[in-house]
């Protein structure tokens, strides 16, 4: 995958949209607690239900749009729109069954290694990262480990979570690069419509064949469900997909972290979740990585790339 086209300048609206994304996904985890359904059907249900929301205005806005992305030149860019829904439902496939198998800690703390795989992805792609920004990632994903309280599993069982969360946090990489990559020419109505499709419909193809149920829920956990459309995926997601043109794959990647002190928040005004005193020096740490990562990858994209010195014009005499 070749490495996206130069961004344009950071503006107030799309930092605004980072800022509403990290609260929105930081609802995620409390409502999927709250509500009395299968993850997986769960996640089927607030990406078929985003798609059912974005298909009229994207159908009668970017028509256009759309049938380029079916001809010509255009194939490669939908084909990015495919991939990123397929890395998607591929994370949720891989992650959420993981805290059945380890720990609820282990597994979150695991799949919070998106950034490292992100960097490693953009030094793939020829793309390599200032030290202050690898620093930052080490920081902001051991203050996550910290946070979740992570510990170590022995049985087989254990390590086949612990393999499975590893699997979804590189699933959310690449995710997110192919999504960087289709956001340079692409809109986020199209971009989002495509990729949230093809999840909900290789999740419901997963739902299917595992025999997981996907209706018969009460009330509460369908209001539960709409919350998740609303925020974690219209307002969170795509927020984050929006903020893709503007701003590094490894940067958002990191940002998204902020979803566990978000959630630990949420959780203890809405769950009585009280926080543990070692989650609170993690969230510290984790956001002391974060300021690093967006302060140091700023200031390397401000400084001015060496030039050579020019050559002397005068001949040299034998």
């Amino acid at each position: 995958m070749s490495p996206p086209s130069p961004r344009p300048s950071l503006d107030p609206l799309t930092t605004g949209a980072v800022g509403l994304a990290v609260v929105a996904v930081s609802s995620s985890a409390p409502l999927i607690a709250y509500a009395a359904a299968p993850a997986l059907a769960i996640a089927f249900w607030r990406n078929l239900l985003a798609v059912a929301v974005l298909s009229p205005f994207a159908l009668a806005r970017r028509r256009a749009e759309f049938r380029r992305l079916t001809t010509g030149v255009g194939r490669r860019e939908g084909l990015f729109c495919i991939l990123s829904g397929v890395a998607l439902a591929g994370h949720f496939a891989t992650w959420v069954p993981s805290a059945q198998l380890t720990s609820v800690a282990t597994s979150t703390a695991l799949v919070a290694t998106q950034p490292v795989w992100q960097g490693l992805i953009a030094r793939a792609q020829g793309r390599g990262l200032p030290r202050i920004v690898w620093i930052g990632i080490a920081v902001a994903v051991g203050g996550a480990a910290i946070a979740t309280g992570v510990d170590v599993g022995v049985s087989g069982r254990a390590v086949l979570g612990d393999v499975l969360a590893l699997t979804g946090g590189m699933f959310a990489a690449v995710y997110t690069a192919f999504g960087e990559r289709a956001r340079t020419s692409i809109s986020t109505t199209t971009y989002t419509t495509i990729c949230y499709g093809i999840c909900a419909l290789l999740l419901l193809v997963m739902c299917l064949i595992g025999g997981v149920r996907l209706t018969g829920f009460d009330g509460r956990t369908w209001l539960a469900i709409l919350a998740l459309v609303v925020g974690a995926q219209l307002l969170g997601h795509s927020m984050f997909n929006y903020a893709l043109k503007k701003i590094p794959a490894t940067t958002v990647s990191v940002l998204i972290l902020l979803e566990a002190p978000g959630a630990a928040l949420l959780g203890w005004a809405w769950l009585g979740q009280v926080p543990r005193p070692y989650a609170l020096l993690g969230m510290a740490l984790l956001l002391a990585g974060v300021a690093v990562v967006v302060l140091g990858g700023a200031r390397a994209a401000r400084r001015p790339a060496p030039t050579a010195l020019p050559a002397d014009p005068t001949p040299l005499n034998d």
